[in-house]
């Protein structure tokens, strides 16, 4: 029987040491981020690996009390299982009880798949130890949840032996699967980063049940927002706290004009240290390869800046991601992030790919759009940007193209849109988000897929925008409940969708074998907003790229100043210029990604 338990990374004297060192530490490279295509992966919906592992209906504490299972992962999606009808016939009431059994297994198991789609970097939701299914509401940082590893009840068990003493912490079974899957990730040429919530917890968190147990008394009543204590000399319970956004699921860490108070700061900090360091060795190759900060703009400041200077000091390699929504320039001042999810470029790509009449853009002032984020940040950290268009926390992206003229986010699923359509995208619709791709691999900027899209998927938000991806080797049940009473909607096949898949692989792989798609500089060279055609120029000291898109629903032709001969990448074929001028046939909705050819 294996060993449950190493040497604990860090001490309190070893704590201290290290923030003293980090007060000169420097960021060091991100030369591996400005090349990295990311993959984000919501780990409870992408492939179950493992089936022993899964919740049990004890884990779940289902109340009212039933017959509670794991859910098919091939079921229809909006379709009732037999255990959520004997709760309630809304769809709404039940899906966020379910549970489909992904596991760090099925990651591992897939990331052959990831590397043939050319995925360089993966992002992952949330890992540690929680209740829900999201994992936003973390039990404790220091440990993976028990239903991601080989050995559930053992993992809890272990758990519950240890102390806020980081000495008394050990490495569950959970744990060391994940430090396999980094280095299987990393020997695939694959980095990770995970999810940071150190905003809140969850209400299982470990000193916040010490907290709810001793109140005032507990040692760790100061670390959270309490409202009010309970008085034992009353029956009612009067406790009460802030919690994030109003959830009392979600209780908020206490912070002051210094951030987080100083015990719950350390805490994060050996947090920081046991997954960067594991071993504690000082090489931080066995380690993740960096953060994404979840609600970053609800934590001070102050508390960042500090915590970068540790991360930093324990790898200088690493990145620093905040899920910043809006203008981001205030926290990419060199002293808290490297990179924010550029949610401001996939607003601007919905307006101008997706939406029509009012809520559109013209290519014009698309152009300026991407000028101004550009003009937001640093020269370089544009080149680290996470390009997305779609998250966990928005509708996907084929869905965003069924229901367009929408602000972004927003009547995203029929929870607050009961007009929002749910059915799959047509080809023609597709072709729409191919070419949305196309800009996606060859704009400024780090792309990022969200899981399943490749494969074909689509969903409204949150929930159902997180279904158990559609693996090729699974048959799955044709989608055609409502969840809305008295409403239909067509039936539709789910499968994984080869063509789409061969798109999204051919175009990650021009992206990375072509040096300009990754580090060039971006000119804009037509703007046409009559033709809604959009053309640009990528360009390093020794090679360039020219990229056409035509945002018409119809064909269009261009011409532009040019000389010699190209490759048009995509199709493979080559176009001569004539005369010092070369044009461009663009078919309706799509794009041309042209290499000059050399050595003629």
């Amino acid at each position: 029987m294996r060993s449950r338990r190493r040497s604990a990374p860090a001490q309190t004297a070893v704590f201290l040491l290290l923030i003293s060192c980090s007060l000169n530490a420097q960021s060091g490279s991100l030369e591996w981020a400005k090349d990295a295509v990311w993959y984000q992966i919501f780990p409870e919906r992408f492939r179950n690996g493992n089936t022993s592992n899964d919740p049990t209906p004890k884990e779940m504490e289902i109340k009212p009390p039933r017959t509670w299972q794991v859910s098919p992962w091939t079921a229809d999606w909006y379709k009732l299982q037999p255990w959520e009808l004997s709760h309630s016939k809304n769809f709404y009431e039940n899906v966020f009880d379910r549970r489909y059994g992904g596991d760090l297994e099925g990651i591992l198991q897939k990331i052959g798949y990831l590397n043939e789609l050319g995925v360089t970097a993966m992002y992952l939701n949330p890992i540690f130890e929680a209740y829900s299914l999201h994992k936003y509401d973390a039990s404790t940082y220091h440990h993976i949840d028990n239903n991601f590893g080989p050995d559930a009840q053992g993992d809890l068990e272990l758990m519950k032996r240890e102390t806020n003493d980081p000495a008394t912490w050990s490495w569950s079974a959970a744990d060391d699967l994940f430090l396999r899957l980094i280095r299987e990730a990393h020997s695939q040429g694959i980095r990770i980063i995970i999810d940071g919530v150190f905003n809140h917890c969850g209400t299982r968190f470990w000193a916040f049940q010490d907290v709810l147990a001793n109140q005032g008394k507990s040692k760790y009543a100061d670390w959270f927002d309490i409202l009010k204590w309970d008085d034992p000399a009353t029956r009612e319970n009067e406790f009460d706290y802030k919690g994030w956004w109003g959830s009392k699921h979600l209780p908020e860490f206490k912070e002051n004009e210094n951030g987080f108070l100083p015990a719950v700061t350390e805490y994060f900090f050996h947090v920081t240290s046991r997954w960067m360091d594991p071993n504690g060795d000082g090489d931080p190759s066995d380690g993740i390869d960096g953060w994404r900060l979840d609600v970053a703009n609800d934590v001070s400041p102050v508390f960042w800046k500090r915590w970068r200077k540790h991360v930093k000091s324990i790898n200088p390699e690493a990145l620093i991601v905040g899920e910043i929504w809006d203008d981001a320039s205030q926290w990419l001042a060199g002293d808290q992030f490297d990179a924010v999810m550029n949610y401001r470029f996939a607003y601007a790509c919905v307006k101008f790919f997706i939406n029509s009449a009012s809520k559109s853009m013209t290519v014009s002032e698309f152009d300026r759009e991407l000028a101004a984020v550009r003009g937001s940040y640093k020269g370089e950290t544009n080149f680290l940007l996470q390009n997305l268009i779609d998250s966990h926390d928005t509708d996907r992206l084929s869905s965003m193209i069924v229901n367009p003229n929408r602000d972004y986010d927003r009547k995203a699923g029929p929870r607050d849109n009961p007009e929002y359509n749910l059915r799959k995208p047509r080809q023609e619709e597709l072709h729409i988000q191919k070419l949305v791709v196309l800009f996606q691999m060859t704009y400024l900027g780090a792309p990022m897929i969200y899981y399943g899209d490749e494969a074909g998927m689509w969903g409204a938000d949150d929930p159902d925008d997180r279904k158990p991806m559609t693996w090729e080797d699974l048959a799955f049940e044709d989608e055609k409940s409502h969840p809305l009473p008295g409403r239909s909607r067509p039936v539709d096949p789910v499968e994984f969708d080869k063509n789409l898949f061969a798109f999204y692989k051919q175009l990650v792989a021009i992206r990375k074998s072509h040096e300009p798609l990754r580090r060039g500089g971006f000119r804009t060279l037509i703007t046409d907003d009559k033709k809604k055609v959009y053309v640009f120029e990528r360009r390093t000291p020794s090679d360039f790229i020219i990229v056409a898109l035509n945002n018409d629903m119809s064909p269009q032709s261009v011409s532009l100043k040019a000389s010699g001969n190209f490759v048009e990448l995509v199709s493979n074929g080559e176009i001569p210029s004539a005369d010092g001028q070369l044009t461009l046939n663009l078919e309706p909705k799509a794009g041309k990604i042209l290499s000059p050819v050399k050595g003629r």
